[in-house]
């Protein structure tokens, strides 16, 4: 899509820049004076004429272009130039009589033009006797105003090239739409300032594009002066937004400490620039264009120094980024060069500007989008991890079974769940089983009681340390299922470990948890009741909920509500 956007716009730009110029009436003669000065005097006086030359100047207060036209021609009905701040445009419309007719058109009152960039203004009434136009410019600000003005029938080229421009460059706006919603999204999930940054490139460039094409015109239709001075504050920010993207989207360690902390310098100074002036447009006249562009040769400078650095340590967002941005480096170094020469015409490079709108789009975005997806990659693995070393936290690493503190984490959640029920369970006998047998055969016999304990939907089996377990129950038959669990110790230890000279069995405290009771006071009612059914013989259960009617499976008792 970018491709053929491309090759559609470059013909079709060339048309609706160039051909207008190429089909009107071009200045053939200038002259300069002061604001004090007879227009008409200098208009009749041939002497103040310089004819043929090619470079203009900004010194003189005001500035004069005479228009030839050939007896029979088609006559012009606007004079038109690029749009850059002014004072007053005075139209003198000379017969052949030497009568003159003239309309003076403040700088406020200037309209834009369809052909971007430019403004219009009405000649007077042309007949077939006149045969000099003299468009004079109180206080040029631009050398590009004296040297693209001409004089044309109509508002622009016109026809059906307009018309195609206008609607590429509409394309290419809805194009850039399409980065906003895909940042909104990467910054939802993300909410890194590089995507902030991008989105506010992004907005600086479709703004450029309205503002400088005739979609300005289209759309809402402002004065040529303010579009001047809105393009030119919007440039300082699509220059700041640019370095402060580039700032936030390389990679930490991928680009020089001492260029990462000059970008967002180069942003405010872009921004402090085009500010002045724009606000201050005639402080140093004949020379503020040219030291407003040179101005920003050290942001160009350093940004061009950032690129190299990052890409020679690694950065992939850098690779991206200047591949991106290459015909946007292309059209500074030109405007720089162009603005700075004193013998060169002055250019702005707008076609190759939105030919490095269609690239910024296409592969900055692609950066973005590869720098999401590696940073979610990122992210999630962290998350794993860090998920991954909590559940090793509450894991009792000999027997799986959570531990003492996953049980006090989650003891108010698993409440809310109807957990609450608890049963505290110590083997009998344990120290005697490691004195006999070894600690290795009494691992064992722990790893046969987390088996015997069965963990399932209603119940959570936790080891608290030693040969002391905890079970967290819930529903009608928590005591029995808790009881069921203990009395199955015996045999599950005798099936698993061998050697054993006497069966392992288990005490247990088992209560159920009071109103607003929280778990140290459940834990310490449930463990008294296991200090009672140890001392009243062991291998047996005391219990603090309704009675238990199982039998004992080695000591055939009954266990008795507390």
């Amino acid at each position: 899509m970018a491709a053929l956007l491309l090759v559609m716009l470059l013909p079709a730009g060339a048309a609706s820049a160039g051909e207008a110029e190429s089909l009107g009436i071009r200045s053939s003669c200038q002259a300069y004076a002061t604001l004090s000065e007879d227009l008409a005097a200098i208009v009749r006086n041939e002497a103040r004429w310089s004819c043929g030359a090619k470079e203009y100047s900004l010194d003189a207060e005001r500035v004069l272009l005479r228009f030839d036209i050939a007896p029979g021609e088609t006559l012009p009905r606007y004079f038109l130039s690029r749009r850059s701040a002014l004072e007053v445009v005075h139209l003198l419309a000379i017969s052949s009589d030497g009568a003159i007719r003239e309309n003076t058109i403040p700088a406020a009152a200037l309209q834009s033009s369809m052909a971007g960039g430019y403004f219009k203004a009405p000649l007077p009434e042309l007949t077939g006797e006149t045969r000099q136009v003299v468009a004079v410019i109180d206080l040029p600000s631009h050398k590009m105003t004296l040297e693209r003005a001409y004089l044309a029938p109509v508002d622009g080229a016109g026809g059906v090239s307009d018309m195609r421009f206008a609607l590429i460059l509409a394309g290419l706006a809805g194009m850039l739409v399409m980065p906003l919603i895909f940042n909104a999204a990467f910054y939802r999930a993300l909410r890194e300032t590089f995507v902030l940054w991008h989105t506010a490139l992004t907005f600086s460039l479709l703004a450029t594009i309205l503002v400088t094409s005739g979609l300005s015109v289209l759309l809402f239709d402002p004065p040529a002066m303010t579009l001047s001075w809105m393009t030119t504050v919007i440039f300082g920010m699509t220059v700041a937004s640019g370095a402060m993207f580039t700032h936030s989207f390389v990679e930490p360690g991928r680009m020089h400490p001492w260029l990462r902390r000059a970008l967002p310098w180069c942003a405010a100074w872009a921004i402090v620039l085009s500010v002045f002036h724009a606000v201050f447009p005639f402080v140093a006249r004949p020379i503020q264009s040219s030291a407003y562009t040179a101005a920003f040769a050290p942001v160009l400078a350093l940004f061009m120094l950032s690129m190299i650095d990052a890409w020679r340590r690694g950065s992939r967002a850098a690779r991206y980024q200047a591949i991106g941005y290459l015909p946007m480096v292309v059209v500074g170094l030109i405007r720089l060069v162009t603005g700075i020469v004193p013998w060169l015409p002055s250019t702005d490079a707008t076609l190759l500007f939105y030919a490095g709108c269609v690239c910024e789009v296409v592969f900055t975005t692609l950066g973005v989008a590869e720098r999401f997806v590696t940073m979610k990659r990122e992210r999630d693995r962290a998350r794993n991890e860090a998920e991954l070393l909590e559940r090793l936290s509450e894991t009792d690493a000999l027997t799986g079974l959570l531990n003492r503190r996953a049980i006090e984490l989650r003891f108010e959640q698993l409440r809310a769940e109807g957990f609450t029920t608890l049963a505290i369970i110590d083997l009998d006998h344990f120290k005697a089983i490691n004195d006999v047998n070894g600690h290795s055969t009494g691992d064992e016999v722990l790893k046969a009681v987390a088996n015997a304990l069965q963990p399932g939907p209603s119940v959570r089996a936790y080891r608290l340390g030693g040969e002391e377990f905890v079970l967290l129950l819930r529903g009608e038959d928590a005591g029995t299922q808790a009881e069921l669990r203990r009395q199955a110790i015996p045999a599950i230890v005798a099936h698993t470990v061998a050697g054993l000279e006497r069966p392992v069995t288990a005490s247990m405290g088992i209560a159920d948890l009071l109103a607003e009771e929280d778990f140290a006071a459940l834990y310490e009612r449930a463990d008294k009741l296991l200090y009672e059914a140890k001392s009243a013989g062991r291998n047996r259960t005391r219990s603090a909920v309704r009675v238990v009617e199982v039998t004992q499976g080695f000591a055939g008792e009954r266990a008795m509500s507390a």
